[in-house]
């Protein structure tokens, strides 16, 4: 087994056929601690070159919603009236840390995509 760093789209590719070559491996056997490790190196490079960014807050409210089947009304209780969950979901109100921590109590919406990202 020789294993090396994945530094290039083509180490990529030619990892990723080594692991389908794999799947089959039996955990504890010389292939299944190959398989490990290159899905370990796979992760790493894909955590890097393709990272998935947390969902825009408002979007991820409203996926939620839709989720659950709920409405806006349903987010009166939690966001504090009408006109609060407009403000909220046109963007003209930021979410402030009691609204996070209630979406995320209530509708169990993961924090990291309610703070969202600094613009």
């Amino acid at each position: 087994m020789s294993i090396s760093p994945i530094k290039t789209p083509k180490d990529y590719e030619r990892v990723l056929r080594r692991i389908e070559r794999l799947m089959d491996a039996k955990p504890g056997t010389r292939a299944g601690d190959e398989l490990d490790v290159l899905t370990t190196l796979v992760e790493a490079y894909e955590a890097k070159h393709y990272a998935i960014c947390p969902p825009d807050p408002i979007e991820a409210i409203k996926f939620r919603l839709d989720q659950l089947g709920m409405t806006r009304k349903d987010l009166q209780v939690i966001l504090g009236g009408r006109g609060r969950v407009s403000e909220v979901l046109t963007g003209k109100r930021q979410l402030s840390l009691e609204m996070i921590r209630r979406l995320h109590r209530h509708l169990r919406i993961p924090l990291e995509s309610l703070v969202g990202t600094a613009a």
